[in-house]
């Protein structure tokens, strides 16, 4: 740990006791050992599946769960602590407002509530409120607001006591178009002045945007994380990442080929491939266009200078190249291959029946 290092986790478990009135109850798994490490000044984006512990991991950084196991801690304070809690502010999923207030009025609450003095709110929210763009709206009654608009007051009243970590808990659920892309440019500017962003979303386009870092979750365990864009992983730092995004396995590689003779044996030209799975179909009912597909397994990628010797053995062969495209994976691809492939192996992430004490 060091000293901008902002949120670590280890090995974090947390079960849910069955049962009311028994005294030791087989447990539901909630988290499985999740161990990641959030830095200062990272955008850190937290995905996954309904039920995959997203909420239970935040609760308890924020010290409102007690884990049944591991450690966590936030600016090297244990969570839940006074000197942990006084630096982190957060936007739960469904902020309520008391209808009668107006912005700067539910500053104002929100300041007290944080043992602020009259001047400091005062200053605090002129600087919150043209930061997040309701200067000027800031004496309507917020029954007038728009859901955008009430995101942004969300996200003002998490940052009126100015701490240096904001847990946002899907900030862009059901916000169209423009209200996403304003609470995105408010994260921008939080960035810009040094903040660190926990943000829970399962919105992906949105946290490719704005994340640079990311960790998908399912069953309660950390599937993959890493830095997004990333062009190498850092295994220093102990939690064996593995990059996701555009660096994660290689997609499929897929050709439009025209060859002399539709019983070339097009396959042949895909050696160089030894780990990938190559399939042909034809394109037109002269059978002289064919489509390649070269699709690489878990273990291998498909490396440019395979791609290079594989064009290289068309060209000798007399096969003409119409079309190659190369498939990036983006987030989505990844978050579906790493959740489905959980879902269809559960033995993996199976623990034995906990019993827990009450």
């Amino acid at each position: 740990m060091t000293d901008a290092t902002v949120v670590q986790v280890r090995d974090l478990r947390k079960t849910y006791a069955r049962g009311v009135f028994a005294r030791r109850r087989t447990g539901v798994h909630a988290l499985r050992g999740v161990s990641l490490t959030a830095n200062s000044g990272d955008v850190f984006g937290l995905l996954g599946p309904n039920g995959a512990g997203k909420t239970t991991l935040i609760k308890t950084l924020l010290g409102v769960v007690k884990p049944t196991g591991g450690t966590a801690s936030l600016f090297n304070q244990p969570v839940g602590t006074s000197a942990a809690r006084k630096r982190v502010g957060y936007l739960p999923e469904t902020l309520r407002v008391d209808r009668h207030h107006t912005a700067r009025s539910a500053l104002k609450y929100y300041g007290r509530l944080s043992h602020m003095d009259t001047a400091s709110i005062q200053r605090r929210s002129d600087e919150l409120l043209k930061l997040v763009g309701l200067s000027g709206r800031d004496r309507e009654s917020v029954r007038q607001f728009s859901k955008g608009m009430y995101q942004r007051l969300g996200l003002a009243q998490a940052l009126m006591h100015d701490p240096d970590l904001l847990f946002l808990d899907e900030p862009t659920d059901g916000l169209d178009p423009v209200g996403r892309n304003e609470v995105r440019k408010v994260i921008d500017r939080l960035r810009g002045l040094g903040k660190t962003i926990f943000l829970n979303s399962h919105i992906l386009q949105e946290v490719e945007l704005v994340c640079t870092r990311v960790a998908i979750m399912a069953k309660g365990k950390i599937l993959a994380s890493g830095s997004m864009g990333s062009a190498a992983s850092n295994p220093e730092d102990g939690l064996n990442e593995r990059l996701i995004g555009q660096q994660d396995q290689g997609g499929p590689v897929t050709f439009d080929l025209i060859a002399p003779n539709q019983n070339l044996g097009l396959e042949s030209f895909f050696k160089p491939l030894q780990q990938a799975t190559v399939s042909v179909q034809s394109l037109t009912s002269s059978a002289a266009t064919h489509r390649v597909v070269a699709t690489p397994n878990a273990e291998s990628l498909i490396t440019q200078p395979e791609l290079d010797a594989i064009v290289d053995k068309l060209r000798d062969g007399n096969v003409s190249i119409a079309r190659l495209d190369t498939h990036v994976p983006t987030l989505e691809d990844t978050f579906m291959r790493l959740v489905q492939s959980a879902n269809q192996d559960p033995a993996g992430l199976k623990d034995k029946p906990a019993e827990v004490q009450r």
